[in-house]
């Protein structure tokens, strides 16, 4: 699950809630208003999802802190429910909504770029769309991986003309909103194929292999911005490697002094050549988010601006 952002706002709503079975391709779409809090998000999800499908076994989302929320983590907890949060610095690890954020936000540029708050009058109709078209990874539609028949038919506009000319013009707009999102969506999927392949690295280690690390680029936690951060290093190491965690995760045997997650994804390492060359040590004031954590060592002087905004000058 995820959410997509920066729309127009829209009956009180600017956010696409979206949230996709692993299994099956499945997707349900739902609108949200900003802000928006865990309990809101988490009954959208009983509304929309469990009373049809029940609690998931598990749920991989990014680690937005509402993910992260104690209010979501107890429910789900209680639920019997797996939170499964994805790889430090990749996000792609929540891959199936990634793909289908990315064909949504494509589809609403295309579509209702002209007319762009018209994204909530026609998205059940991309949900309806997106679930009864064929995908290559399945084979199927993820409607027929999800009930085992196809969807019937939707009838074409002029089929049975309706004596009520607001039905029939209805039915054409229906039929030519669904051919110009299946265009849309068909495109921007081929486009995301033909990206990920040229730039997917098939890489593996072994145990006892050792790697370089990237980590994310430096960022401080204040309004003081990072001098020469194009010259810091972007790998850092070389470490061993300990484990295989799945197929495209490795545990890494770092320093004790350093508090972050031992476990990278693969797009991240690059086999060391020279294992006992003089390592790149890692900093030792990391975040979770693999940032650097900076405190300021003193305020020396403040001032109020010409907006009447207070300044400070700070020593760090």
């Amino acid at each position: 699950m995820d959410f997509i952002g920066g729309l127009p706002r829209v009956k009180g709503k600017d956010i696409i809630y979206v949230v996709v079975d692993r299994l099956s391709k499945y997707a349900h779409f739902f609108t949200l208003g900003h802000p928006y809090s865990a309990k809101e998000v988490a009954m959208v999800l009983l509304k929309g999802v469990v009373k049809l499908h029940g609690f998931p076994v598990s749920i991989v989302s990014d680690r937005d802190p509402l993910f992260l929320s104690l209010f979501w983590k107890e429910l789900f907890k209680l639920a019997g429910t797996q939170l499964r949060m994805s790889t430090s610095y990749h996000p792609q690890t929540d891959g199936q909504t990634e793909v289908t954020n990315r064909c949504l936000e494509t589809y609403l540029k295309c579509f209702v770029g002209p007319k762009p708050k018209q994204w909530v009058d026609w998205l059940h109709w991309a949900e309806y769309w997106f679930n009864t078209n064929y995908h290559a990874s399945s084979r199927m539609t993820p409607f027929k991986a999800l009930y085992g028949r196809e969807p019937p038919m939707l009838l074409k506009a002029g089929t049975i003309p309706s004596k009520v000319e607001e039905v029939n013009q209805l039915f054409h707009q229906r039929d030519g909103i669904l051919e110009e999102l299946k265009a849309n969506l068909a495109k921007a999927q081929n486009l995301m194929k033909q990206y990920a392949d040229k730039h997917r690295r098939e890489l593996t280690f072994e145990v006892g292999d050792w790697v370089f690390l990237k980590l994310q680029p430096y960022k401080l936690k204040s309004l003081a911005t990072r001098p020469y951060a194009k010259l810091a290093p972007k790998f850092f190491g070389p470490y061993q490697v300990l484990k295989r965690v799945g197929t495209v995760v490795y545990q890494l045997d770092l320093p004790p002094q350093v508090q972050i997650h031992l476990v990278f994804h693969v797009s991240l390492l690059k086999k060391a050549l020279k294992p006992h060359q003089t390592p790149q040590p890692i900093p030792l004031m990391l975040t979770e988010e693999l940032e650097l954590e900076v405190s300021p060592e003193d305020i020396t002087d403040s001032k109020m601006n010409g907006q009447g905004n207070l300044e400070v000058l700070v020593k760090w």
